[in-house]
């Protein structure tokens, strides 16, 4: 949502009012996650979604109104039950809860959309919290509280309380850019969003694996850098999509030339044993959250080893994905790099990688209510 915040920036440096409206908590399934941007100018033109169809049509309406009357903050929930989402040939029914912000004074909003900016542009990750509902009085609906890599802050959600609650989140979804939601006893609710540079994908080895993992990446927004000891396989000619592809004489200085902070995901897929030791080895002293490893267990085994004896911390080594990817049976490139992208995607959102299938209480209930309508008179 790197551009949502940009433009907002912009047009309130230029004192021109606007409307951000934010997804801050959904249940059950809905067509945006928390974190989803809708930016609504005076001209009522906007950057970003919410998902399309009604809702985003409804909360547009909503943020036009705010700018027409000169309104405040709101909270607004929207139940997508099955006539709404038939309406708009969505397959859900879920919940979305929306805080809807109007950006009126520039000493409101502009040093914390600074840096946000900063952030993405740095690798210097930041934390904003927000209170979203406060109907009990505690804390002030649109409050924000800032959280800086080095543990300054600025700002303050009008409540010590919430700010100690906060800021305990804000160290949570930082460095990979994730947000949380968070409710107290009394009913206020929380939105905790973190601000980083956007994922990025580090290819150790440019073989058939790499460049099908490369155009996978590219389609799912990944800055890519690829590192190779070969020319031939490290060039912009065969990865004209990523920011840089770099030649180095071993791997073991391989990184030395790529930016990496904790939301990099580095996959080694040299193009044999020895390399690959040698670009683990580099890989897992960065501050990189995710490295994996692809091969053979037999293979991860001896690079363990090898790597132990040189006192590498066994803890560091367990937090390898070896062998790299979920188990899909992938035997081609392009379904080896599905597999490996699959993983990634799932370390990020901190989800379980395993299938969406829907409960049986679900099933039952379609059959009855098929069964229900055949047996109905006519």
């Amino acid at each position: 949502m790197k551009e949502v915040i940009q433009e907002a920036v912009r047009l309130v440096e230029t004192e021109e009012p606007a409307v951000l409206a934010t997804v801050v908590r959904t249940k059950g399934s809905t067509p945006q996650k928390p974190g989803a941007k809708l930016l609504v100018r005076k001209d009522g033109t906007g950057v970003g979604t919410l998902g399309g169809g009604c809702v985003e049509g409804d909360i547009w309406y909503a943020a036009k109104e705010i700018l027409r009357r000169k309104g405040g903050p709101e909270f607004k929930d929207y139940f997508l039950n099955e006539e709404i989402a038939a309406r708009d040939g969505l397959v859900c029914g879920g919940t979305m809860y929306f805080f809807i912000e109007p950006l009126w004074e520039p000493g409101e909003f502009l040093p914390f959309g600074r840096e946000i900016m900063g952030a993405y542009e740095s690798g210097n990750p930041v934390s904003v919290a927000m209170v979203v509902k406060s109907d009990s009085g505690r804390g002030v609906a649109g409050a924000k509280l800032l959280l800086r890599e080095d543990g300054s802050t600025q700002g303050a959600l009008g409540d010590p309380g919430l700010d100690a609650l906060a800021l305990e989140a804000a160290r949570r979804v930082a460095d990979l850019g994730t947000n949380e939601h968070l409710m107290t006893d009394d009913g206020t609710e929380l939105y905790v969003e973190g601000f980083t540079t956007p994922p990025t994908l580090v290819l150790m080895g440019g073989g058939h694996v790499a460049k099908a993992t490369y155009d996978l990446a590219l389609l799912l927004r990944y800055r890519i850098y690829v590192v190779d000891d070969r020319p031939e396989f490290a060039n912009p000619e065969r990865f004209p999509g990523a920011e840089d592809t770099v030649v180095v004489p071993d791997y073991a200085r391989g990184l030395d030339q790529v930016p990496i902070n904790a939301n990099t995901f580095i996959v080694i897929a040299t193009r044999g044993h020895w390399f690959d030791d040698l670009a683990l080895e580099a890989a897992i002293r960065t501050p990189a959250k995710y490295v994996g490893l692809m091969g053979s267990t037999r293979k991860t085994i001896l690079i363990y080893q090898r790597l132990a004896g040189l006192g590498i911390p066994v803890e560091k080594l367990r937090q390898v994905h070896a062998p790299i990817g979920l188990d899909i049976g992938a035997l081609t490139p392009e379904e080896i790099a599905v597999s490996i992208m699959s993983e990634i995607v799932m370390f990020r959102h901190g989800a379980s990688g395993g299938p969406m299938i829907m409960d049986d209480r679900y099933f039952d209930r379609a059959v009855g209510r098929a069964a229900a309508v055949e047996a109905a008179p006519d």
